[in-house]
């Protein structure tokens, strides 16, 4: 697992002989792990070796320079395949890793071809916006809106169709003003979906069924703070194994401040629930609310050091680095999402390129990656673009392109006289 290391009491010896093993089947990688952990070993025990030393550092320089070739070449396999946007960071990793002259100038020269290919992409795809923008006035001029029209009941089926099945029966079986109360609940609407919610609950007995569980959702989001906590203190007492209730009172208790009561709960629930995921996010959730950063971190590693990856986990223990003023490791970790999105070709959440990209920006890394993402963002949150678009000039005017720079620092005004009041 990435994000954690562990450190066994190999000897530099050991470590080194490893890394020979990784080195004969050519796993440049993971040797070059092993001898820089020799090395490292060795500074500790014995730093007056200098031939050990010497020895180690050409070991590692090899292997250096054979996973910056593995590097290249997985670049230019990846841009054949037309994953331009994945390629781009091999080549950085090649050239960080290379000294030979010939091999940097190569891999410099494939890093230009990629620059270029991205400016030309970041045009075509302002124009493809400017001619969407145009299409989008033109319809507006001539008095056309876009309407979508559902059928009530199929609007709610929709909705409960990814509830459990027993959840979805239950729903289908508790009449019209249930119906218009979840409806308007999904819809934002919370004043109507508490009356039709609070209507639907006379007509049911509380403890047989879920309706104070979306009554109280209405009052949470109207902050009706006492009468959510007392239908989910209620409804609990009579479905202790109903994760959503645990979440939302967890809310209120957080929004009081009443940390201890959102620890007592938790620590009360079954056991089936308490091993699970959304139980540790909501123990590291309540922990990082308290204030207890500390614990929440500690929380969080554990977790990843015994069950593993999760996305979820390492979300919130990115959050809370940036809350410990951990900049570079919440950017680690922020960047191992992406990766993990990208191995199985999945689609990166805007907010975690968002979170990488403004890390890596506030620590003034203006590298052609982070460029990207903006541009990416750009697409994925247009009312944000204006923003986008003036931190895409501010890099290219740290990496001197003062062309580009101006043409996106006037492409981000544009935008925001567009939208003037996002600025």
């Amino acid at each position: 697992m990435g994000l954690l290391k562990f450190f066994t009491g190999k000897t530099p010896r050991e470590h080194e002989q490893r890394g020979d093993s990784y080195f004969e089947i050519q796993a440049w990688g993971k040797a070059k792990i092993e001898y820089d952990r020799a090395l490292n070993k060795l500074e500790k025990i014995s730093p007056g070796d200098p031939d050990d030393r010497q020895r180690l550092e050409e070991k590692t320089r090899r292997a250096g320079e054979n996973l910056a070739r593995d590097h290249k070449q997985t670049a230019e396999n990846l841009i054949e395949a037309g994953y331009v946007d994945d390629a781009q960071q091999y080549i950085e990793l090649a050239l960080e890793l290379t000294e030979d002259p010939q091999l940097k100038e190569e891999i410099r020269q494939k890093q230009i071809d990629l620059e270029n290919y991205l400016a030309e992409k970041i045009q075509s795809e302002f124009a493809e916006i400017e001619i969407e923008d145009k299409q989008k006035e033109d319809k507006a001029a001539n008095g056309e809106t876009e309407t979508f029209e559902e059928d009530g009941d199929e609007y709610f089926n929709a909705l409960i169709g990814r509830l459990p099945e027993q959840v979805q029966e239950a729903y289908l079986s508790y009449g019209e003003d249930f119906r218009s109360g979840y409806t308007a609940l999904n819809q934002g609407d919370f004043d109507l979906a508490a009356y039709h919610l609070a209507k639907s609950l006379e007509q049911q007995p509380a403890e047989d069924s879920m309706i104070p569980l979306e009554l109280a959702t209405a009052y949470l989001n109207l902050e009706k703070y006492d009468q959510a906590r007392q239908l989910l203190e209620e409804f609990l007492q009579h479905h202790p194994d109903a994760l959503p209730g645990y979440q939302l009172l967890c809310e209120i208790y957080w929004e009081r401040k009443e940390f201890n009561k959102a620890e007592k709960l938790l620590s009360a629930c079954p056991r089936d629930l308490a091993d699970s995921v959304a139980f540790y996010l909501l123990r590291g959730e309540t922990l990082f609310q308290a204030g207890k950063l500390a614990d929440a971190k500690s929380l969080y590693l554990a977790f990843l050091k015994d069950y593993g990856w999760n996305e979820p986990v390492a979300r919130s223990l990115a959050k809370t680095h940036e809350a410990l003023s951990e900049m570079a490791n919440a950017r680690n970790i922020y960047r191992e999402i992406m990766q993990q999105c990208q191995s199985c070709r999945a689609r990166i959440d805007p907010n975690i390129k968002q979170k990488y990209a403004d890390l890596c920006f506030s620590s003034g890394i203006y590298s052609t990656e982070v460029l990207e993402l903006y541009l990416s963002l750009a697409q994925d949150v247009k009312e944000n673009a204006a923003d986008y678009y003036q931190k895409i000039s501010q890099i290219y005017a740290a990496q001197g392109n003062a062309e580009q720079a101006g043409r996106f620092r006037a492409i981000a005004e544009k935008r925001a006289s567009e939208h003037p009041d996002r600025h």
